[in-house]
This record gives C-alpha cells, sequence and structure tokens, in this order.
C-alpha cells in the first residue's frame, strides 16, 4: 500500500476566533429581530387604539395565524403553487436572458443598437405589463409566468453580456486557433468564462422574481400567497394578511440564502 493511500489529510477545525465571530454575528441578528418584534408589538398593540383595525396585526394575532393557515391545509399548498411559478417564470427568464446577453455581449453593433430599446423597457415597472399578460394569455398561470420572467430577465442579460465582454480574447484566439468550431468555443471557453456572471444575474434575478411574484398573483389566480392576501383581506382576517406577509418574507430569506450557497461563486462578479 502506498504512502498516498495511508496518509490522509489533516482534519478542517474551525479556529476559535471563527467560532467566536460567527457566534458574535449570530447573536447581533438574533438581537436585530427581537427588537424589529418588539417595534411590531408596541407600534399595533401599545401605541394603536384598542379599536384600531392595526391590533389585528399584532405579533400575538399574526404569529398564531400562521398555524391556523397550515392547519385549514392552505398554507402549503400556496407555497408550492408560488414556488412553481417562480420557477417556471425564472426558468424562462434564464433561457432568453442567457441568449440575449450573448448576444449582445458578442456583436457590439447589436449592443448599440438595442441600447435604447432595452434601457426603455428596464425602466417600466414588471407590474404595468399585466393588463398586456392578462389580454394576451387570459386569467391563470400564464399571465404570472410572464411577469414573473419580465422583471427577472434584465440582471440575466445585463451580467451575461458582461461576462462576454470580459472574456479575455487570447482564449478565443488559442480556442480558433487550434480548430474548434463557433459550438466547441461557445461551449469550452465562452460559457465556462460567464458562469460567474450568470450565477450572479441569477440570484439578483431570483430576488427580484419573488418581489414581483406575489402582486402578480393577485390579478385573477385563486391560489399562491398573493391570492392568499387577498382572500383573507376579503374576510377581514387581517391576522392571517399579516401571517401571509411573514410567510413570504421568511420564504424570501430563505430563498436568497441557499441562493448564495449554492450561487456562491458568482457573487463576487457583481456588475
Amino acid at each position: 500500500m502506498s504512502t498516498a493511500e495511508t496518509i490522509s489529510p489533516p482534519p478542517v477545525t474551525r479556529s476559535p476566533r471563527t467560532s467566536r465571530t460567527w457566534a458574535s454575528r449570530l447573536g447581533l441578528q438574533l438581537l436585530a429581530v427581537v427588537v424589529a418584534v418588539a417595534i411590531w408589538w408596541v407600534i399595533t398593540s401599545v401605541l394603536a387604539s384598542p379599536t384600531s383595525m392595526l391590533q389585528d396585526f399584532a405579533p400575538q394575532h399574526a404569529i398564531p395565524a400562521i398555524g391556523a393557515l397550515a392547519a385549514q391545509g392552505v398554507l402549503f399548498p400556496d407555497i408550492w403553487t408560488s414556488l412553481w411559478r417562480l420557477l417556471v417564470g425564472l426558468l424562462i427568464a434564464v433561457v432568453l436572458g442567457v441568449v440575449t446577453g450573448l448576444a449582445i455581449g458578442t456583436w457590439q453593433s447589436l449592443e448599440t443598437a438595442s441600447r435604447p430599446v432595452f434601457q426603455f423597457l428596464r425602466m417600466v415597472s414588471p407590474l404595468s405589463w399585466a393588463p398586456v399578460a392578462i389580454g394576451l394569455f387570459g386569467i391563470g398561470d400564464r399571465p404570472v409566468f410572464f411577469l414573473v420572467a419580465a422583471a427577472a430577465v434584465w440582471p440575466i442579460v445585463l451580467n451575461t453580456a458582461a461576462g462576454v465582454r470580459s472574456i479575455d480574447q487570447g482564449f478565443l484566439l488559442a480556442a480558433r486557433s487550434l480548430g474548434a468550431t463557433p459550438a466547441e468555443t461557445l461551449t469550452s471557453v465562452v460559457l465556462p468564462a460567464i458562469r460567474p456572471h450568470v450565477l450572479t444575474g441569477l440570484r439578483l434575478a431570483l430576488g427580484i422574481g419573488w418581489v414581483v411574484l406575489v402582486p402578480a398573483e393577485m390579478l385573477g389566480v385563486t391560489s399562491g400567497l398573493g391570492y392568499e392576501i387577498l382572500n383573507s383581506r376579503d374576510q377581514l382576517a387581517y391576522d392571517k394578511v399579516m401571517a401571509v406577509i411573514l410567510v413570504i418574507g421568511l420564504l424570501g430569506s430563505i430563498l436568497d440564502a441557499l441562493a448564495r450557497r449554492a450561487l456562491g461563486t458568482g457573487n463576487r462578479q457583481a456588475v
């Protein structure tokens, strides 16, 4: 048996300073949460009039309402529905964004010609397209897919184009000198080189898509977290309205944390 087979690398241990830093950071974050909840309670329970509608938004009512929604069998189906719509919208945005970003990053003349149109479209709120989406696709999931994709596509386009422009031309010349076809150059040189930029765009798109998803679900659908806010409001169940808002914020934070971990290689390349 060789030495390489018998000697294992030393275990990776966390230094005491790193552990203390991590614990200190966690403690500060927990303290911030406690302070935020305390301010929330003071505003809705102490400062608000006993007959005010704000009383229903108080934490002692909203937090138990999360369990009530789950017990009614509506919370988790709404969560899965919203996540599904987000996923489909993001997939559409990725396909359109990467293809468009590759094109405008490769051909300077195309980037110059399309800049006024893209700048105009970027400045239009995605929710402004809601009447157009409903007119085109009717009522249902497809308008939501459209609105999420319309919001999420721009960070992917811009980061992909920036990644293409940052490629060392020497790599492209070397690939051509070795006889690589355009398809081989794309798969072997361009796509690996722009990966960090695309991942950065994807993480930004995830956050933007999640923000747009909820109001998009208030437009003619009968499921999802956005719909549940309207449904609870119509029932005057304001504690459940606040409960859904809490779930939306918590899920958004979890999605962003997962994206940071899964797409961490791209975060350093933000444009």
